[in-house]
């Protein structure tokens, strides 16, 4: 989860570094570090906390140096010290490593090094990598490519690193093994980064190393190799990506861009992944829905199982509504993390659902391989049909699986995701109305009738940012000081909204909450209530409605404050809620994607207010690349 940058070429490596690290800080920042090749020595420059303190650090520094490494690090080995800070070196201050990953046997490594009489200066599992490639360049006369080449098979775990060397001050090398790392080509100069973001000020032109995979960056080009050492051929290919993506653009916060820019990720999706020749009058044989996929996905699936975590998680809860109420799939969701040690007995005719932002997930990418790998042992029919739902069709996940949707919300910085959640639910809206047409669960006029509900979300989300947000705001005051629990509660579709929203508020404003079933509330967490803790209840108008109205007066009657989240008139809301944080009307079936804007604003606010890092919550990183 942490983040790596690297440069050579013809310009000062040192701003180019920082200023990647810059854009990469949402990957990871307890501390923070680079070191450059200069004159024969090494230079190696870290920090504690935010990386302000590392260029405060180098604004006192001389340094022209033209080849670099740098590294903003979440912490898994050892406190967010100086000491366990990335750049490692080696004992003779000569070679340096930042790496992205966990090193799982660091500790044997660590032991047998140390019986060499070799000292560590820090308790991170990275610093035995640069002590073993340092031994294999003092005992025998290799480049650097070739010690890096043999210390790999040393290594146990999912990793991506990169190396520089005071002897070798013409080359950065770079592997990956299931940590994500991208290169950059520019002219006469070259890149590396844990993530595309880093590069995009400088080039267009990248390429993403595969697993087993590292390369040689010189002033004169980029080698690729397979850690066996045998020459790859691959091209790079062009972003369509500009700076000003990943800029603020005037707000604040990058989470609260993001959340204004969810109507137009929905608008986007509908253009990609609506058929725009499909009429309903003129009863088409052909799907509304133009994903792209051939009858062979769909044939004889009688199952789907999704794989995700966190916020994909309360998406992929969603998509299980609307896959086994409007496609007529018996679905099943799971933790990915949890899925790899305890996968479900093989279901034959089965598709695979994978679900991340990033594309990166390690859990999730493990808990697809794994299940790739155990159906092809078995008769065909068996087989793991895999599909992608991803903001990063360039990622791992999108070289895994053969199907992917891109959720095509852009790039996303804020920690705590909301467009790409919002973008995720749009994803499998479309992917449930494609099997609904296909299989013939629904009529055309029911599908045309969701579609057409589809098309003014759009407008309806832009209708609450405009309206809502000030009473939003002042309400999110009432809850920045004492408050110190919150309760969610919702049925059906929108109980994962329930469980977003809860999220969201413990992400940004660390703020204690739980998201439940609104039935549920009676059989245990009611006990929790009194007038110390809001209950905020997704109460939107359809079959359901009834029910949590009756489950949120239990809470009120335990002298709880009730927030609702409705699309009833004010007057008739008023009768329930103390307050009341309105939407437009839509039916049950859509209202996810509008339920959830109000929850995203009043934690944002409640976290603003409190004067948090609303973008980069404390223990928290945006893309979770390691177990």
């Amino acid at each position: 989860m942490c983040g790596i940058v690297g440069y050579i070429g013809t310009q000062e490596a040192k701003e180019i570094l920082i200023s990647g690290l810059e854009r990469l800080e949402y990957r990871g920042y307890d501390s923070a570090g680079i070191a450059t090749v200069s004159e024969g020595r090494l230079n190696c420059v870290k920090a504690k906390g935010k990386l302000y303190n590392l260029r405060e650090k180098l604004e006192q520094t001389v340094d022209n140096a033209q080849i670099g490494i740098g590294h903003t690090r979440w912490a898994t080995h050892g406190k967010p010290e100086v000491h366990n800070a990335h750049p490692h070196l080696d004992s003779y201050l000569k070679v340096a490593v930042v790496q992205n990953g966990i090193i799982e046997n660091y500790r044997e490594l660590r032991e047998e090094l140390k019986s060499k009489g070799i000292g560590f200066n820090s308790e991170t599992d990275t610093e035995v990598i640069p002590h073993l490639i340092s031994q294999y360049l003092a005992d025998s006369n290799i480049s650097l490519l070739e010690a890096v080449q043999k210390t790999i098979p040393h290594l146990e775990g999912a990793f991506a690193i990169a190396v520089i060397s005071a002897d070798n001050p013409y080359e950065l090398i770079v592997a990956r093994q299931q940590a994500p790392l991208t290169l950059g080509f520019g002219q006469g100069e070259f890149f590396c980064a844990s993530d595309i973001t880093a590069l995009v000020p400088h080039t267009h032109a990248v390429l993403t190393l595969e697993n087993g995979e590292m390369a040689r960056l010189t002033p004169l080009g980029v080698e690729i190799y397979t850690f066996a050492g045998e020459r790859v051929s691959r091209f790079p290919r062009t972003l369509d990506w500009n700076p000003g993506q990943v800029e603020k653009q005037g707000f604040r916060h990058y989470m609260r861009k993001e959340i204004y820019e969810q109507p137009g990720v929905v608008r986007s999706s509908l253009e990609t992944y609506l058929n725009p020749n499909w009429k309903l009058e003129e009863n088409p044989d052909f799907s509304p829905i133009n994903l792209g996929f051939s009858e062979q996905l769909y044939d004889n699936i009688d199952f789907i199982q999704i794989l995700a975590c966190g916020t994909s998680w309360h998406a992929s809860l969603i998509g299980k509504y609307l896959l086994e109420q409007v496609a007529g799939v018996i679905t099943s969701v799971d933790y990915a993390s949890e899925y790899r040690y305890s996968p479900k007995p093989v279901i034959p005719h089965t598709l695979i659902v994978g679900v991340t932002q990033s594309g990166e997930t390690a859990d999730t990418i493990a808990a697809l391989e794994m299940e790739k790998a155990r159906r092809e042992k078995l008769d065909s029919k068996y087989h793991a049909k895999l599909l992608a739902i991803t903001n990063r069709t360039e990622s791992t996940i999108g070289q895994l699986c053969d199907r992917i949707i891109d959720t095509q919300a852009g790039i996303e910085i804020g920690v705590a995701a909301t467009k790409t959640f919002v973008a995720q639910v749009m994803g499998f809206y479309f992917l449930a109305l494609d099997l609904a047409y296909r299989r013939r669960s629904l009529s055309n006029e029911r599908i045309d009738s969701i579609i057409t509900g589809l098309r003014s979300l759009p407008d309806k989300m832009e209708k609450i940012l405009e309206t809502q947000e000030d009473a939003i705001e002042e309400l999110a005051h009432e809850f920045v000081k004492e408050t110190e629990d919150f309760i969610f509660v919702g049925r059906g579709i929108n109980f994962p909204i329930a469980l977003e929203g809860a999220l969201k508020l413990k992400e940004i404003s660390y703020i204690h909450a739980e998201g439940y079933p609104a039935g549920e509330m009676k059989h245990g967490p009611i006990a929790l209530l009194d007038s110390e803790v809001p209950v905020v209840a997704i109460a939107m108008p359809g079959s359901v409605y009834e029910k949590v109205i009756s489950n949120a007066q239990e809470a009120k009657a335990r002298d709880a404050r009730l927030i609702g989240v409705t699309s009833v008139n004010a007057e008739e809301a008023g009768l329930t809620f103390d307050d009341v944080l309105n939407v437009p009307e839509v039916e049950e079936l859509l209202s996810p994607i509008l339920a959830v804007i109000p929850l995203q604003l009043l934690s944002y606010h409640i976290a603003a207010i409190k004067g948090l890092d609303v973008d980069q919550p404390r223990n928290l990183a945006k893309s979770v690349t390691v177990e």
